[in-house]
């Protein structure tokens, strides 16, 4: 990895996903995973539900973190996220158009700027679209 990339990624908290969700007019639950202590018993270290006002979710998932030194003393970090679709409750893919979720329920390794781009996407959702693709068997 070169010295410039390593200054360009931009580090994800459990809080700043949050507040990122709660920016695009979502509601918000976080759990921490994986503590500073790498034995902690959980395998991500944190993860967000967001529910949009379109009845649209999102369960965003840092799996682990990525180490940017050789001998991970300093430099945890996520900077890579993935992201779950939910409608009514259960993980689903979004209706043809859109840019994301096009047949699959998850996007992986999403760095900030595509988190952004994702949460805009959902948040724009009209699940009327749905119905319509249903009505007219397109799904």
């Amino acid at each position: 990895m070169t010295e410039q990339s390593m200054e360009s990624y931009q580090p994800m908290t459990a809080e700043s996903v949050a507040d990122l969700l709660r920016e695009a007019g979502a509601r918000v639950m976080v759990r921490s995973g994986r503590s500073e202590n790498y034995s902690a018993p959980r395998e991500f270290s944190f993860e967000v539900k967001a529910l949009f006002e379109n009845g649209m979710g999102l369960h965003v998932v840092a799996r682990q973190f990525n180490y940017r030194d050789p001998w991970e003393a300093e430099g945890r970090v996520n900077d890579m996220v993935d992201a779950m679709l939910l409608r009514d409750g259960a993980l689903t893919p979004l209706p043809k158009g859109y840019p994301y979720f096009q047949g699959i329920d998850e996007e992986c390794g999403l760095d900030e700027a595509r988190l952004r781009e994702v949460v805009a996407c959902v948040a724009g959702v009209n699940q009327k679209v749905y119905l319509l693709q249903e009505l007219t068997g397109d799904s």
